[in-house]
């Protein structure tokens, strides 16, 4: 297979993927090896950043995926207004910073901190995939652990857990 029908199968298999797919996933398929996929996702990172259209691919939660570009954001958000709403209200964000930050944790500790029941807003996000149950915890009662889930690093573009802002950034940005 030449270069450039690798560059538009691997194109074709992120486009028609609609979620990061990762390069295991994409030796799997294609039959080529990680240092080239990994070789030829880079070029067509590139390809796309140097048209600067609406679409972009990006590294997202341990795999590859094609993005909108931010720059039509307003746009894009009237169109996905007219489909329903995916947005997080301030409670749900208050709670999946808290279990994003501090897991795994219980939803005792998630009220705690809060200083208001969750139980809703937990099950809410179960049911967006935004948090998963990691166990239980060796304690008396056996409570449910919660922890952030694949979906959750899709839904706020990260690569990883490690990408997400520290206090120190935090506080630096409220500063400014």
């Amino acid at each position: 297979m030449e270069d450039q029908e690798k560059k538009s199968l691997l194109e074709a298999l992120l486009f028609l993927s609609g979620e990061p797919i990762t390069v295991s996933s994409l030796k799997s398929i294609t039959d080529m090896d990680e240092p080239e996929i990994r070789r030829t996702i880079d070029e067509l990172i590139s390809d796309y950043k140097s048209r600067d259209g609406g679409v972009l691919i990006t590294e997202i939660a341990n795999g590859y995926q094609m993005v909108t570009n931010i720059r039509y954001a307003p746009w894009l958000r009237k169109l996905r207004g007219s489909q329903g709403s995916s947005k997080l209200s301030m409670p749900a964000l208050e709670t999946l910073a808290i279990i994003a930050y501090k897991q795994p944790i219980i939803k005792a500790e998630v009220e705690q901190i809060r200083g208001v029941n969750s139980d809703g807003i937990i099950k809410s996000l179960l049911e967006r995939r935004l948090i998963r149950i990691l166990g239980r915890k060796e304690a008396p009662g056996k409570p449910l652990l919660y922890g952030t889930t694949k979906e959750f690093l899709q839904y706020f573009g990260l690569k990883d857990l490690t990408e997400l802002p520290t206090l120190k950034d935090l506080t630096r940005e409220e500063a400014l």
